[in-house]
């Protein structure tokens, strides 16, 4: 497979559209056309339905769009990483992460960083963990900030600062909304929206106790914290999260009794080639920790 027959593959998907997709791509609707069914004859299998208007992914073809938009954003991040000039530190890095409290202070220092190093562009993407250890697996992202319990034998890694503590998120006409905190007693029998992340699901589990049969889990969500509120204010049940600025009047978020905490961590592949920009990155990260740290003790 060719890197640019890939990329116009991606440009039809998009669009939907051969005539469509060839303009913006200045090539003629034949040429377009002959390319992706050279693909398919390629790959022994059928990429498209097409149709008399439109032009739509099969299931074969709606794998390699996902394969094929990391290959071409592999390629283009490494052309931009060799071509960096060496004087100057530029390139790009690119870093996985949840939704997590430690999130301000890892934007507080690359904020900072970014003054010393304009040069240097972040991409962030939003997932799960184990989506952010895919991505870093393929080489997609550089690095990731995942929240724990996770398996992080195959990484480098900094733990960030913050600890991110457990709540439950409910709507205000509910009576357990008028308790400070919420126990395992507590949720017995109550409609629960939980992470579809096994390990966090063990967690919350194992925090219930051994009336984990009495758990009357609805949902199970990779969602963001705004779609969870959109959930919980629904009626569908209370979300166990991680606490967050909760911006919605009808909503309420109590922590957990006893507390659950986790720690957060900034990973990146152990034994592979880092960019300049990366090298100096973690070195700049390093030691940012290391003096909020100081500073704590010597508080």
């Amino acid at each position: 497979m060719e890197l640019r027959v890939l990329q116009y593959f991606l440009v039809v998907a998009r669009e939907e559209n051969i005539t469509r997709a060839a303009a913006l791509l200045h090539i003629t609707q034949p040429t377009l056309s002959r390319q992706l069914m050279q693909l398919e004859e390629e790959l022994g299998v059928r990429l498209f339905h097409r149709g008399r208007h439109n032009i739509l992914l099969t299931e074969e073809g709606m794998l390699l769009r996902r394969r094929a938009q990391e290959i071409v954003d592999l390629a283009e991040k490494t052309e931009k990483e060799l071509t960096c000039g060496e004087k100057t530190v530029s390139g790009e890095i690119s870093i996985g992460c949840g939704e997590a409290q430690n999130m301000k202070p890892l934007c507080e220092m690359i904020a900072s960083f970014q003054k010393e190093y304009p040069d240097v562009t972040f991409h962030f993407y939003t997932a799960i963990a184990d989506d952010v250890k895919e991505l870093l697996e393929n080489g997609v992202l550089d690095m990731g900030l995942l929240l724990e319990p996770v398996e992080i034998s195959r990484y480098n890694f900094l733990r960030l600062p913050l600890k991110e503590k457990w709540h439950v998120l409910m709507r205000k006409d509910s009576p357990l909304a008028k308790k400070q905190s919420i126990t395992p007693d507590d949720l017995v029998d109550v409609p629960l929206i939980v992470a579809k992340r096994q390990s966090v699901r063990n967690e919350f589990e194992n925090w219930f106790g051994h009336g984990r049969e009495k758990l009357c889990v609805k949902s199970t969500v990779n969602l963001s914290h705004n779609n969870q509120q959109i959930m919980v204010e629904s009626g569908i049940g209370m979300t166990i999260t991680m606490e967050f600025a909760c911006d919605r009047d009808t909503l309420c978020l109590r922590p957990l009794e006893p507390e659950i905490v986790s720690g957060c961590v900034l990973v990146w592949k152990k034994n592979q080639a880092l960019s300049p920009a990366m090298v100096r990155f973690i070195a700049y990260i390093k030691e940012r920790l290391a003096k909020r740290a100081e500073g704590k003790e010597n508080g």
